[in-house]
């Protein structure tokens, strides 16, 4: 996510101790949730970035009451998962590749969000025939 700092169109927080946000009526990414659909466009994305491990610590600092969607299943992630300690869930994509994909089910295509991904290549070759139009 880090060659993504700096665009206008994306804002980053960092949950350093004490971080809270309201999350209230934005769309928040979640693999235990009902399907990111057309019918979901015009609402806010919010992509909590981190590992899984540390992702239920992150949750806790949100506010509100987030509309939870996942993405569609069967997609893989090209990102080569290396944990020896940690299983990563198996819908579970790179940050980078869920953001893509979400925008591109919100009717927001913008391939440029992949650019600076090492795995740009592997992920888009892979990606389901729904997925890819």
């Amino acid at each position: 996510m880090e060659p993504l700092r700096g665009r206008s169109d994306l804002e980053f927080y960092k949950a350093t101790a004490g971080f809270t946000f309201d999350a209230g009526g934005y769309i928040l990414l979640a693999v235990d949730a009902p399907p990111l659909s057309p019918a979901d466009v015009g609402r806010p994305l919010l992509l909590l970035d981190s590992t899984w491990r540390w992702l239920p610590q992150l949750e806790a600092c949100l506010d509100g009451e987030p509309l939870r969607r996942s993405l569609p299943t069967g997609i893989k992630t090209a990102y080569p998962r290396v944990s020896k300690t940690y299983t990563d869930p198996q819908a579970g994509l790179a940050s980078v590749e869920a953001l893509y994909l979400a925008k591109r089910i919100l009717r927001e295509d913008d391939a440029s969000l992949l650019d600076h991904y090492r795995w740009k290549k592997e992920f888009l070759e892979n990606l389901p025939p729904m997925a890819r139009t």
